[in-house]
């Protein structure tokens, strides 16, 4: 299996460095010095720009590359909270609130009903 190229999220500049890294199997420490020693070699000013387009033509990491297997729902649930985009959260949260708010004002109104009422007081006896 081959591995996709990624600019990393643990970057210093850009992550493009720990992104070869990652990909090349090799010390950030080497990719680092090797990219040194060109720029000196190859003079300091076109190394910049050709950084600066690799920083724009690589893309991010995504944010998880493997999902732990989990079994129980609710650690399931607690990781997909966690780990999912901002704003996805949000959204299951608010969709997780309004479910339990909908249940509750059903109780309620069954509850509160007449019926419900007259239906205790005749299976108690009064």
């Amino acid at each position: 299996m081959r591995k996709t190229l990624y600019r990393s999220r643990n970057r210093v500049v850009f992550g493009i460095c720990q992104g070869l890294a990652d990909h090349f199997d090799l010390s950030v420490v080497w990719i680092r010095l090797g990219l040194v020693a060109i720029s000196l070699f190859s003079g300091i000013f076109p190394f910049p720009i050709f950084y600066a387009i690799a920083a724009f033509i690589i893309k991010e990491e995504p944010l998880r590359q493997e999902r732990p297997a989990t079994e129980d729902y609710y650690e399931e649930d607690y990781f997909e909270t966690n780990v999912s985009a901002r704003t996805l959260s949000l959204r299951r949260l608010k969709n997780r609130f309004d479910s339990i708010e909908s249940r509750i004002r059903r109780m309620e109104n069954y509850v509160t009903n007449k019926s419900y009422d007259w239906e205790r007081r005749f299976n108690s006896g009064q």
